[in-house]
């Protein structure tokens, strides 16, 4: 008779791995809700724009809670690198939390801050929590993109200790209040950063508990090697070469271009970005960590997307960006904004990916964020301001590109994933009134499947006061580009609500006349395929529910409705 033990054992070992695995995404994913639901910011409560996630001793991502977003969660992934240069392991103690908002350390700006936290079991140091989380100001010229260098741009706040054994640095929180417009906003999202890694660190010792686990090392070992190999496997099937691609954004003082040529080899995936623009001397500027994290993305959506977001799935693709370009910002060039440049390399990286693997990528879509930072009160008018002072800013997006087989969404983030935030809660929050928020008619790329809508938005002050918007507004003067003949999205558009249609910059500190309201328009997704070969009874549907005119369903579609 054949001796099975060892076999059985075998199996068992992998089943009791896969428990564990899907019990510490447990874990991650009770961290990030609790940041959300004790966070001060709109930004995290209502649209989720955070990351958490639980790290090896070496710095290595081992999994990110499902809620969050690539550009947070994959530069995170470097940063807690750079805590354990600084602070090293086994000179943590229980109670201690470290914070930097520093954007070549953590995820690209100053609006973002980043927590780590150490668990102990047992009085040892088993693994590392991170997180983080988009704030509403930290003080400078506000979120925009008008600083000539990081220093205008804000506070910034070096790889420190917020809490020390659990008491609270209160040198760094005088600093910290001192430094924002929102002083009690932002002292509530430290300690819901904190908050959320104990919650973290929490569930994983009763976890460890409950397995009799020493050490996360040969859970590690068993996530890190699954992963690299179905990543591995993945890139085998498909086609090696180089493949190229470019994508263009507004920029700010100059139109940018984006160029990528991407080589598929057996093992790893390489992006060179020789040819893509320069530096700008404003906040558009991307640092290289949020670059490989965009781009990662983009790779990992269309290659590998089944694949758990980790150290090691995420280590067979690798970046080489030239310095002096707008991708490779160093200190101290602003970076306020880097969302804007930043979010198009998904787009960039399907724009290669579709020579190679044509029936799994997407059209091109809105991409950035259309996120305006509103300011009112005295800090805009003065003494003769009619509002009181606030600061928000509101998260909204435009259509997606089209599927294959499947139209664009609407409205949606693609690729940041934040969720568009209710009017009702910004206007719970500040004096603004949201007079307008629908879909926007005709702006979805036509195709045998059609991008998704943009949105048309109007806002304005309470009582009509005068107020302001700091810019930062994409694909204006670029439309996000259909595939395979599909059309091109709509363009966005930024101006006032009088009746001539006065248009703003795209980008940049203006004031909204009093009497007068914001009126944004945002770019709809790229279509894909022909339209001509689209169901009618689709297109009939569309006009229909008021998203496309006749008139467009005859000239784009052939159809009559």
């Amino acid at each position: 008779m054949k001796d099975t033990s060892t076999q059985d054992t075998g199996a068992l070992a992998k089943i009791q791995r896969q428990i564990q695995w899907n019990r510490l995404i447990a874990v991650v994913e009770e961290q990030a809700q609790t940041m959300i639901r004790t966070a001060f910011s709109t930004t995290v409560r209502e649209a989720g724009d955070l990351s958490a996630g639980i790290f090896d001793l070496q710095g290595r991502m081992l999994a990110q809670a499902v809620t969050g977003t690539p550009g947070h969660v994959n530069s995170m992934m470097e940063s807690v690198g750079h805590f354990l240069a600084k602070f090293p392991a086994h000179t943590m103690q229980p109670g201690d939390h470290y914070i930097t908002n520093d954007p070549w350390l953590g995820t690209g700006h100053l609006h973002d801050l980043t927590v780590v936290t150490p668990a102990f079991r047992n009085g040892r140091i088993v693994g590392l929590f991170a997180n983080t989380a988009h704030i509403i100001d930290i003080g400078g010229l506000g979120m925009g993109p008008e600083g000539r260098s990081v220093f205008e741009e804000g506070l910034y706040i070096p790889i420190v200790k917020c809490f020390d054994r659990g008491a609270p640095n209160e040198t760094f929180f005088d600093f910290l209040r001192a430094g924002s417009r929102t002083p009690v906003e932002l002292e509530g999202d430290v300690y819901s950063l904190c908050a959320c890694n104990d919650a973290g660190a929490k569930r994983l010792v009763e976890m460890l508990d409950e397995f009799d686990m020493d050490s996360l090392d040969p859970l590690a070992g068993f996530i890190f090697d699954s992963s690299l190999a179905a990543t591995l496997e993945e890139i085998r099937k498909l086609p090696q070469g180089t493949y190229g691609g470019s994508i263009k954004s507004d920029g700010y003082e100059f139109e940018v271009t984006l160029q990528a040529s991407m080589t598929i080899a057996a093992d790893r995936i390489t992006v060179d970005y020789a040819g893509t623009s320069g530096l700008s001397t404003r906040g558009i500027n991307v640092p290289p960590a949020y670059c490989r994290a965009y781009a990662c993305f983009g790779i990992k959506c269309v290659v590998a997307p089944e694949i758990p977001n980790n150290w090691a799935s995420l280590s067979p693709f690798h970046m080489v960006i030239p310095e002096g370009c707008i991708l490779n910002a160093p200190r101290p060039y602003p970076v306020s904004v880097r969302h804007v440049v930043g979010q198009l390399l998904p787009d960039l990286m399907m724009g290669c990916l579709h020579q190679a693997v044509p029936d799994r990528v997407n059209a091109e879509g809105s991409s950035a964020l259309w996120n305006p930072p509103l300011r009112g009160g005295s800090q805009v008018s003065g003494q003769a301001a009619e509002t009181e002072d606030f600061e928000i800013i509101t998260f909204n997006s435009g259509g997606t590109g089209a599927r294959p087989a499947k139209d664009g969404l609407d409205g949606i983030a693609f690729p940041s994933g934040v969720r568009t935030m209710p009017v009702e809660a910004t206007e719970n929050v500040a004096p603004v009134i949201f007079w307008q928020k629908q879909l926007r008619p005709d702006s979805a790329g036509p195709g045998r499947t059609r991008g998704g809508f943009g949105q048309v938005m109007e806002i304005g002050a309470k009582d009509e006061a005068e107020f302001a918007v700091n810019a930062i507004f994409d694909r204006v003067a670029n439309a996000p580009k259909g595939r395979e003949g599909g059309g091109d999205g709509a363009t966005g558009w930024v101006g006032l609500n009088d009746a001539n249609g006065t248009p703003l910059r795209t980008k940049g500190f203006q004031v909204i006349p009093k009497g007068r309201r914001l009126l944004l328009k945002l770019p709809g997704g790229g279509g894909m395929g022909d339209p001509k070969a689209r169901d009618p009874e689709q297109v009939r549907r569309d006009v229909a529910d008021g998203l496309i005119s006749k008139q467009a369903a005859r000239d784009l579609y052939g159809v009559e409705a």
